[in-house]
């Protein structure tokens, strides 16, 4: 046994490793054998684009918009007569209605004097005559808690701002991306709000989608790459809210039935004009312009251009693939295109 151990095996392991160092070396500098290799196979498989058929279905413009509620802001209180502050009406911090009287303003201009010439006697006459006195009473716009700063006999030009007034109420507001701007023409006045832990669901009033304000500093502009406008919607006096709170505005912007459908995915544009990929019978496609309508954000209405039953590529196709030429009008590739 113990010249098996110290012999043999060794012996067994050296032949080993010689016969695997030589096949290795075979196979470095003459390569392996591939006369045996069946010539007869040939890749069958292709690249096929997915399709789609449109179809139809119902279409709800639906858009959700984070937001949170605000204080509305006070309404400034300007002088509409240039003069002097004759009379305070109402004091600082007095709860005010539209419309209550708040302050006058007296306005004293000059006149020229009265003369007049005796014509047997020659002697000139002169009476000078009372300034013109115009008195001008600025009323409150809207109903809230009034601020006034403006003193009494405090000289005023037409436009200064002598006041303003805290409405008090509350009204939600966020920011809407380009997508959610587009789908927003023509939005209606009122929305769904829910109020992070607040009560159930509740309508708003007044609905506004403006643009988004800007003060010029690079925070803006960074921003703007991602938020295009606001959305703004006034709370109910009856519902309990506070500013800061986070909310959910639900807006429904029109509903379609049996409309004509195809997924977002299939379609090049996304308001008023598109373009598809119309796939023929023989399975080459040609690009066709659509009429677009409302959107859910997964499926587009097409209001012309296809009918049920087309079929269309599922994905916009990349410009040039495919073996496609690069149309430098329409599909702009710099690479393609000569930068």
């Amino acid at each position: 046994m113990g010249v098996t151990r110290r012999i043999i095996f060794p012996t067994i392991r050296l032949i080993l490793w010689a016969i695997i160092a030589a096949a290795l070396v075979k196979i470095a500098f003459a390569g392996a054998d591939v006369s045996t290799v069946d010539t007869s196979l040939q890749p069958t498989g292709a690249v096929m684009e997915p399709t789609v058929e449109v179809a139809t279905g119902t279409v709800t413009n639906a858009v959700s918009v984070q937001a949170s509620v605000v204080a509305d802001p006070a309404v400034v209180v300007r002088a509409t007569l240039a003069g002097t502050v004759s009379k305070l009406l109402v004091g600082n911090g007095a709860a005010v209605a539209a419309g209550t009287p708040i302050l006058t303003i007296r306005q004293e201009t000059p006149q020229d004097p009265v003369v007049k010439t005796d014509p047997e006697t020659g002697e000139v006459t002169t009476t000078e005559r009372k300034p013109k006195v115009v008195v001008e009473t600025v009323t409150a716009p809207v109903a809230g808690t009034l601020t006034l700063p403006t003193l009494k006999d405090q000289v005023v030009a037409v436009g200064d701002e002598i006041g303003k007034v805290a409405p008090g109420t509350l009204s939600v507001t966020g920011t809407l991306t380009p997508d959610q701007q587009y789908r927003l023409v023509g939005a209606p006045t009122q929305a769904s709000v829910t109020l992070n832990g607040g009560p159930a669901p509740f309508e708003c009033t007044s609905l506004r989608v403006g643009a988004a304000p800007s003060t010029g500093s690079d925070a803006d502009e960074t921003a703007a790459a991602s938020a295009s406008g606001i959305i703004t919607c006034a709370i109910p006096a009856e519902v309990t809210a506070f500013p800061g709170l986070g909310a959910t505005i639900e807006i429904t912007n029109g509903s379609a039935a049996d409309a004509v459908v195809v997924p977002i995915t299939a379609v090049q544009g996304t308001v008023q004009k598109g373009n598809v990929w119309v796939v023929a019978a023989d399975g080459t496609n040609e690009k066709r312009a659509v009429g677009l309508g409302l959107t859910d954000g997964q499926h587009v209405q097409i209001t012309e251009g296809l009918a049920a039953g087309d079929t269309v590529l599922e994905f916009i196709p990349v410009p040039g693939g495919t073996g496609r030429p690069v149309d430098c009008d329409v599909d702009y590739d710099p690479a393609a295109c000569g930068g």
